[in-house]
């Protein structure tokens, strides 16, 4: 049934990306010149954006109790990068279409050709990208789930905590933590605000896991190309029958036109997944240094510290997606050139060598994402940014000081 379910999310005209723009779809970020809906699903972000400022006013009440502001601070934060998520992807839509059509359309063309190697490095990348879609739906699926469940199964657990609750010197347990203007400890109230937080955290795993997929698989998009590219380049002159200079010229001119569209729309989504990420990077080393500090706080709960330690996976999964597959893609766009040279050009005219040559030089281009103008995305940032983790967790957990 799961199986049937994937295949009916392929779709011919996005080759690649058909499974992330079904989910971007569903969850109201690309929308495809349906004014209703795009209406609807703009509503729905709004709504969302002002959830998210009614948590920083929660969060401005509760700063006195550093456990429960700590807490409410790590949600609060994730909330915010989904927000600024949709915002981004809704307002970037048109600079999104483009690289996103083009991608699909790039790919079409090199099916058509009927080509087994260049069938075959398409069919591993996008593989490859249906297992890492597919991987990371599930984690975000989980860690919804958790969040949501994490509150019963502590009332549940704890026989003291029921009977604090039923005497009344305890509130219920929430989901999250937000301000609403009515009493949400107890009655309607509070049976309100959990479908609120229920829906909260369907939308917001939604929009995380569709972005984060789709961009994603667009980066193992431009990995797969510079490798296909590398390996067109050292085919360049194979071919059995006689070459004319027309022909070789030919050749030449497609690896030149194809390395150009891919650092062109690299550059394009990369303009695209930049500012995000910079946000995102300054949240995450902040998040990780405050959930360690509750994992080691005395009072938490063992419950308490299972949600908080799936919590804090599922951050730094994130946060290793992005850095892995850019840091393929930079590793494989400063390999591309190697393909020129293990060509046979030393067997063509002085006039086609040169022409070798004025490729070799635009093949050292690298395709390079980056969060913010301040650090590229790849491993050594991503183990920067634990380290510094680590570094604020000890400073602030330092009560010697």
């Amino acid at each position: 049934m799961l199986r049937n379910f994937l295949l009916s999310l392929e779709n011919d005209n996005h080759p690649l990306l058909s499974p992330t723009l079904w989910g971007l779809q569903k969850w109201g970020l690309w929308q495809p010149n349906k004014v209703l809906n795009s209406n609807i699903s703009n509503f729905i972000h709004f709504a969302a954006t002002l959830f998210v400022i009614s948590q920083y006013v929660e969060l401005w009440l509760i700063r006195d109790n550093l456990n429960y502001a700590l807490r409410n601070l790590s949600v609060t934060m994730l909330s915010t990068v989904c927000v600024v998520k949709a915002f981004t992807f809704v307002t970037w839509q048109d600079q999104w279409k483009d690289v996103i059509d083009n991608v699909s359309l790039l790919e079409k063309r090199q099916l058509s050709k009927k080509d087994k190697i260049t069938d075959k490095i398409i069919s591993e990348y996008t593989n490859y990208a249906r297992r890492v879609t597919n991987f990371y739906w599930t984690l975000v699926a989980a860690t919804v789930f958790t969040v949501i469940l994490a509150p019963l199964v502590c009332f549940l657990s704890s026989p003291d905590t029921r009977e604090r609750i039923r005497d009344g010197y305890e509130p219920y347990p929430e989901i999250m933590s937000s301000w609403v203007p009515f009493d949400r400890s107890r009655g309607l109230g509070y049976w309100v605000t959990v479908l609120e937080h229920i829906l909260i955290c369907f939308y917001g795993g939604g929009i995380v896991a569709t972005y984060d997929s789709n961009a994603v698989v667009l980066i193992t998009f431009f990995a797969g190309q510079m490798k296909l590219l590398s390996v067109n380049c050292s085919r360049l002159f194979d071919d059995e029958k006689e070459m004319t200079y027309e022909d070789d010229m030919e050749k030449i001119r497609a690896c030149h036109y194809h390395h150009l569209m891919l650092i062109k729309y690299s550059k394009i989504l990369n303009s695209l997944l930049s500012p995000v990420m910079f946000l995102y990077v300054i949240i995450c080393s902040l998040m990780i240094c405050a959930s360690g500090i509750q994992l080691t706080t005395e009072g938490t709960t063992t419950m308490q510290r299972i949600w908080i330690a799936e919590y804090l996976m599922a951050l730094i999964a994130q946060l290793f997606l992005y850095c892995w597959h850019s840091n393929e893609a930079l590793v494989m766009s400063n390999k591309v050139d190697d393909g020129v040279y293990a060509s046979a050009w030393w067997s063509r005219s002085i006039q086609v060598r040169r022409c070798v040559l004025l490729l070799a030089g635009q093949l050292r281009k690298s395709v390079v994402f980056t969060a913010g103008p301040f650090t590229k995305l790849n491993v050594p940032t991503f183990i920067a940014i634990l380290k510094g983790s680590y570094s604020y967790y000890t400073l602030l957990n330092n009560k010697d000081d």
